[in-house]
């Protein structure tokens, strides 16, 4: 997968915020649909070069979510404000019969955008998507509050360079499951630059810990699966008793609801699946994309 082509990183005002976006162009007179990419909470649209590159004849266009990445906007109390961004950035942007490529809450996100914006896309492929049983719905209610919130408000988020940080978390769990790769580009780009010196994380330990303390906020998540009339693969990871950031959170009913939903079990991953094996995710894309 390598391709010396950069994407092109731009901005577009939508609902109050910057969101920012990473294109590569494809070749002159291509006209297959483009891909659009969805990233997981905690990461950017660059953790997914890798699997962009692999495609170099296609336009690819990743998003930074809303305070992910380059892109503005503070902590969120509902899923929808995210998909509502996304929304507006493909209808502004004119992009319609794109093939949607979401990973764990990237995923989520492009689910209810495919309900709300009903040509947008001409498929989806959703790795893990972070949408569990309907009855985890139930009242909508926080999982954590300010006094009590996620731990990962505590996240270090200093670093001296992006070279501190890669030192840093290369042998923990679950970065060092990451294809070398695809963890340089997470941590290249997921810093920005503080004045004269040092860094700190694009993505604020606050607005990710109310991501995950909003993740049970969209009770109509189903209700959107279920009125999706265009082809969607659920690709599921391992799943295990006790939860945890590796084992796969999809509701293994999920693709049923969808109406042209087909699930694909891959016990041999995990929630990580694109970052672990960029090659095997890129595989499974072209060949969903070209049926």
């Amino acid at each position: 997968m390598t391709n010396p082509a950069s994407p092109v990183t731009r901005t577009v005002a939508v609902n109050g915020i910057n969101l920012a976006y990473h294109e590569w162009r494809g070749a002159p007179g291509n006209h297959e649909p483009s891909l659009l990419f969805a990233h997981a909470t905690g990461f950017h649209g660059r953790c997914y070069s890798a699997i962009a590159e692999a495609f170099p004849d296609r336009r690819v266009i990743s998003l930074d979510l809303r305070g992910h990445g380059r892109s503005d906007g503070g902590p969120v109390d509902n899923w929808r404000t995210i998909s509502k961004d996304v929304t507006a950035f493909v209808e502004q942007m004119g992009i319609t019969g794109a093939v949607g490529v979401g990973h764990s809450m990237g995923a989520v996100t492009l689910t209810q955008c495919a309900a709300d914006s009903s040509k947008a896309f001409s498929k989806l492929i959703l790795f893990d998507p972070v949408i569990f049983a309907p009855q985890y719905y139930a009242d909508g209610s926080p999982l954590f509050s300010a006094d009590a919130p996620h731990p990962a408000i505590r996240r270090k988020r200093d670093f001296a360079s992006p070279e501190e940080m890669m030192e840093r978390f290369a042998k923990r769990d679950p970065y060092a499951l990451f294809h070398p790769r695809v963890f340089e580009d997470y941590c290249r780009y997921g810093l920005e630059r503080v004045g004269a010196g040092g860094y700190v994380l694009a993505c604020k330990p606050e607005l990710e810990a109310s991501v995950y303390a909003s993740s049970r906020s969209n009770t109509g998540i189903h209700k959107a699966a279920e009125s999706i009339d265009i082809p969607a693969l659920v690709v599921r990871a391992k799943q295990a008793k006790v939860m945890d950031f590796k084992s796969s959170p999809t509701w293994p009913q999920l693709a049923s609801t969808i109406p042209r939903g087909e699930d694909l079990p891959r016990p041999d991953r995990t929630h990580f699946h694109p970052f672990e094996d960029p090659e095997d995710a890129a595989r499974i894309i072209a060949e969903f994309a070209a049926r």
